[in-house]
């Protein structure tokens, strides 16, 4: 049966069979791999309602299994408020690479949540000043909350501010995290004395209007972009992308839906002044955090590669471990 069937699993299913370390790992790996020139481009297709829009993001990987895995998730910022839903929902497709077999259907929630905080933890695993100490976290949904157990695993936090423009959710956050990670964890209602103290700030946010500014930047800081993943939307001061050394998960999406974009469109800086693809830092094909001063910023999208290697791991586990459901397309 297991040999025709495909697998489905359900959010708690992908929940106990990925954990953040194991994830933070692949996902570099993934990285790495691409960055050696092993891995072929991968594929991006969207459309947008009045409401929300539909991403589809697809890759392939190699191995002792051969994969093609797609990704196809709905982004609805209201749907919590309007209809009591989540605000983003789907589900990841995979493929065997050799016959184009459908072996599995996640749902894609998990992933995504894990894997973008898993991208944002390899960054500042290359890109971070090590001694980093403080951070602050723009946006305090379950991103927010993967942002900074992910970011814990990397580097030591004495202290953390939250801000959500929702106070109760930064407040939740503040008292949910300090207990679980034992790190001072402050709710701040504004964002620039919290980013001024700050080494690390990751923002993860649906803003459609920058609220991270130039001036509130102070020298040596890592900036994770994390909430502008499609054109309509801005976190950063396009002016602090202009100026700093800008390294993003994709170079063709940062430009045309990440925060690079509005720098580019602005006339602030252009495609060739970005410095480098994570994937191409993690290589060593290029140069990461070369002084103490540099502000650097992850410019992170999203990128199929990411949600391919997190699948794959759930999907060979579920089958060695008997997790899920199997059923017949075909029957």
């Amino acid at each position: 049966m297991e040999a025709e069937s495909t697998l489905l699993l359900n959010r708690t299913d992908v929940q106990k069979l990925l954990s953040l370390t194991e994830c933070i790992a692949a996902v570099e790996k993934v990285f790495r791999r691409q960055g050696e020139g092993k891995i072929p481009p991968s594929g991006i297709l969207g459309v947008r309602t009045q409401s929300g829009g539909l991403h589809v993001k697809t890759a392939c990987l190699s191995g002792a299994k051969n994969y093609i895995v797609a990704k196809l998730n709905t982004n609805f910022p209201q749907n919590y408020s309007r209809f009591g839903l989540p605000t983003i929902q789907g589900a990841i497709v995979l493929y065997d690479a050799d016959n184009g077999r459908l072996l599995a259907v996640l749902d894609s929630m998990e992933i995504t949540l894990k894997r973008t905080a898993a991208a944002t933890a390899v960054a500042a695993k290359y890109l971070a000043r090590k001694n980093s100490a403080v951070a602050t976290i723009c946006g305090c949904s379950e991103q927010g909350r993967a942002q900074i157990r992910a970011l814990s695993l990397i580097l030591r936090f004495g202290k953390v501010y939250a801000f959500d423009i929702d106070s109760n959710a930064s407040l939740r956050f503040a008292a949910e995290l300090s207990r679980e990670l034992n790190i001072d964890v402050e709710p701040v209602r504004t964002v620039p004395s919290a980013i001024r103290t700050s080494d690390v700030v990751v923002t993860c946010t649906p803003a459609k209007e920058f609220f991270v500014h130039k001036k509130d930047v102070a020298p040596g800081t890592f900036i994770a972009a994390v909430g502008a993943d499609d054109s309509h939307k801005n976190e950063i001061d396009p002016a602090v992308l202009a100026s700093a050394k800008v390294v993003g998960d994709s170079l063709e999406q940062v430009c045309s839906i990440g925060d690079t974009h509005h720098a580019i469109v602005k006339g602030l800086m252009r495609k060739q002044d970005v410095h480098a693809e994570l994937a191409e830092v993690v290589a060593g094909e290029k140069t990461r955090r070369t002084t103490e001063a540099e502000i650097i910023v992850f410019d992170s999208t999203g990128v199929a590669i990411e949600d391919a290697a997190a699948a794959t791991i759930v999907y060979e586990k579920a089958l060695t471990v008997g997790v899920g459901n199997h059923f017949e397309f075909a029957a």
